[in-house]
């Protein structure tokens, strides 16, 4: 069956806890934008983080998430790969879904880095058959040798990250869905990281992208959704979603480009008259 995600009406609340004290709940409360900051019926403050969303996608999909930092793009991700269930409303995901978002989740730094790929592995929904097939092949992918027999505690930042990017990209997607770009490493290593990435992305029938690099959105995806404040903002063709983004975002680059252009026609009209005779 073909691989689809439907969102219909979703809603996501999400409780602050830790604001207990009542002089700072009222300040909390205070700050509230736009009744995205609120109570809810139990006392809880809660920040509306996805509000009624609507959003369907078929094979051969490939979506831009946009929209400034705390728009709500990796919270949607987070509700399309059923970490978040939704408050109200319904999220239906047909086909296997492989978030690549918080990629070191489940390594234990105790355990050895061939341990942790059984581990991490299993976290995310490759049993162990498969986990047997693919422990070489990502352990060559890692070019980190002997190390993986070591617990992953000697590790540096950028060997953990080698491990948690190998293993996270070993896993078969129907639908693939990716939080930024990811770094892994020196340039040598992150081409590798890239190529296996449009892997991925050729081999998905569904790709969800968060992405503020508007060059990206254009190569890589055919649809766009403009999130902000938690709001579907305007979803569509990218061409025309992006443009309108663009313009919104950064109102003054064709401005500055305006004024270069007059600049330099200038400067050479000056120059042109110096070497009239």
């Amino acid at each position: 069956m073909p691989s689809s995600i439907t969102l219909q009406n979703v809603h996501l609340d999400l409780p602050i806890f830790d604001v207990s004290a009542i002089s700072l709940k009222k300040r909390v409360l205070r700050m509230g934008r736009r009744n995205r900051i609120a109570e809810d019926n139990t006392g809880v403050v809660v920040v509306r983080a996805i509000d009624d969303l609507s959003l369907k996608l078929e094979s051969g999909d490939r979506l831009g998430l946009i929209g400034h930092n705390g728009a709500g793009k990796s919270t949607l991700l987070r509700v399309m790969a059923g970490i978040y269930p939704p408050s109200s409303g319904t999220v239906a995901v047909q086909g296997k879904a492989v978030p690549l978002l918080d990629i070191s989740l489940g390594m234990d730094d105790q355990s050895t880095g061939r341990q942790n790929i059984r581990l991490r592995g299993l976290l995310l929904g490759m049993n162990d058959a498969e986990i047997k097939r693919k422990t070489e092949e990502i352990a060559a992918f890692t070019e980190l040798g002997d190390y993986l027999d070591l617990p992953l505690r000697t590790y540096s930042s950028g060997m953990r990250v080698r491990l948690a990017f190998a293993i996270s990209t070993a896993v078969e997607a129907d639908i693939l869905l990716l939080d930024e770009v990811l770094g892994v490493g020196d340039a040598s290593f992150q081409d590798k990281a890239n190529k296996r990435l449009q892997d991925l992305h050729a081999r998905a029938e569904i790709v969800v992208l968060a992405i503020h690099n508007s060059d990206a959105i254009r190569k890589t995806c055919n649809k766009v959704l403009w999130m902000e404040r938690g709001k579907l903002k305007m979803f569509g063709e990218v061409a025309e979603v992006v443009s309108q983004y663009d313009q919104v975002m950064h109102p003054a680059v064709p401005k500055m480009l305006r004024k270069r252009v007059a600049n330099t026609a200038f400067s050479q009209r000056k120059q042109s008259q110096r070497r009239t005779p």
